[in-house]
């Protein structure tokens, strides 16, 4: 069974399938994550939508990319969880299915390529607190606990 993080499910509400892929990104004792400043500010586990017919891999490697600017190699993964939650920039209540990786950050390549995001490297012991997802949280506590 997968866990579920966050809000409970509303039996009288349609949710939309959304699978995901993120990505924990260690390096130096810190972890690279995105802040999104639209439609709130807020900090995430860098990563997104699988698009129908792409592979899980090429979407995190391109979702990573579209929001920190970095590429990434080594990539395995280590969990996922389930989070029902309204998506506001698409006008959706979701059935978020996330798939989360391990990887290293290899080179950045420039700024993140969507407007709205910051790529952030944050202190390893404190980024859980920061992420808004409670299930990204629990994964990096997961990973960070070994």
């Amino acid at each position: 069974m997968i866990p579920r993080y966050g809000e409970p499910v509303d039996p009288a509400m349609r949710y939309t399938h959304r699978p995901g892929v993120y990505a924990i990104l260690p390096r130096d004792g810190a972890l690279l994550l995105t802040h999104q400043s639209e439609p709130y500010p807020e900090y995430q586990l860098p990563g997104g939508g699988i698009d129908p017919g792409e592979h899980p891999l090429p979407a995190l490697r391109r979702e990573v990319f579209e929001e920190t600017g970095w590429r990434i190699g080594a990539a395995r993964k280590v969990g996922t969880y389930r989070r029902f939650a309204y998506m506001p920039e698409y006008d959706i209540h979701a059935e978020k299915i996330a798939h989360i990786y391990l990887a290293r950050p290899t080179s950045s390549l420039g700024p993140p390529l969507e407007d709205e995001h910051d790529a952030i490297w944050v202190p390893a012991d404190i980024a859980a607190d920061l992420v808004v997802d409670p299930g990204g949280a629990a994964m990096i506590r997961r990973v960070l606990a070994g």
